[in-house]
């Protein structure tokens, strides 16, 4: 059988920008950094945690400072953009729900074409989080553009192996992480899952945190491929499968990993030698 051609490669842009309690002045940074990922060739770019509506705890600090009605009409013009830029757009945010709820700590995925396709909900929001403003989701997420897949991640989740285990048994060929971390450890926890699953992590994150990283592509092989240059700013790189650093990770140990759970090689539940089974013997 003839092996079918990969994908062409994907341009994927990061965003780093600041985060205000004034949605108005998040979307046009927004909409400001769409435009330029897409003059430089991406098909899809990737915001921070709670980029559209303001983040809680900082800036937000009680849901009675965000008027929802101006961030949805926020979302709808980065929808109309998205579609007229043809580009994807994952984009974090608070999404409502029915109060006296809190809301869901959100990423938008907006296709090409303007539409709202689905929507990642953090699953695991830190101990503040969840004790004052934001709801729980209850599922992972995948999406795929151009022949790529997608999943999606929020900040603390870095911290629960689980998730990621998650998404390389669905196939993702890049997990957007969306963050507002709090230490350097950060960064070296995402390039760990990215090497353990040989995924690619897309990085974004706001320009309050530039102290402590800079949102940027890490490779399946747990290598920085890029990042933004600047505080504020947005990094356009690229998901290749056939680029030749990238081929021990993609071609060997991606699906060699993959197959112990199948292959009968790896199941001792069969051997049956005492040579084996008794540790005391010489």
């Amino acid at each position: 059988m003839t092996a079918l051609p990969s994908p062409s490669p994907f341009r994927i842009a990061a965003a780093q920008l600041p985060i205000t309690g004034n949605a108005r002045q998040n979307g046009e940074s927004v909409r400001a950094a769409m435009r330029e990922a897409a003059a430089q060739g991406a098909r899809l770019i990737h915001f921070p945690e709670g980029m559209l509506s303001g983040y809680a705890k900082n800036p937000i600090q009680d849901w009675a400072e965000v008027d929802f009605s101006v961030v949805r009409a926020e979302l709808e013009a980065v929808m109309a953009l998205a579609a007229e830029l043809r580009l994807w757009v994952v984009l974090g945010s608070a999404h409502p729900l029915t109060p006296p709820r809190w809301p869901h700590n959100s990423l938008y995925v907006i296709s090409d074409g303007g539409e709202l396709v689905t929507r990642y909900d953090k699953r695991i929001p830190s101990h503040t989080e969840v004790a004052h403003f934001y709801t729980p989701g209850t599922a992972a997420i995948t999406f795929e553009v151009d022949g790529f897949r997608f999943g999606c991640a929020i900040c603390v989740e870095i911290n629960f192996p689980a998730l990621f285990i998650e998404y390389g048994r669905l196939g993702v060929d890049c997990v957007l992480l969306s963050a507002y971390p709090v230490d350097t450890i950060f960064v070296i926890k995402a390039r760990a899952y990215a090497a353990i699953h040989n995924f690619w992590v897309s990085l974004s994150t706001p320009t309050e945190t530039d102290h402590l990283m800079r949102s940027g592509l890490i490779g399946p092989h747990g290598e920085c491929l890029g990042q933004v240059s600047a505080a504020r700013g947005v990094t356009v790189n690229t998901l290749d499968r056939d680029a030749p650093e990238l081929d021990i990770a993609l071609r060997y140990a991606r699906p060699w990993r993959a197959s112990i759970d199948t292959d009968l090689r790896y199941n001792a539940q069969i051997l049956d030698d005492p040579r084996s089974t008794n540790r005391t013997t010489l």
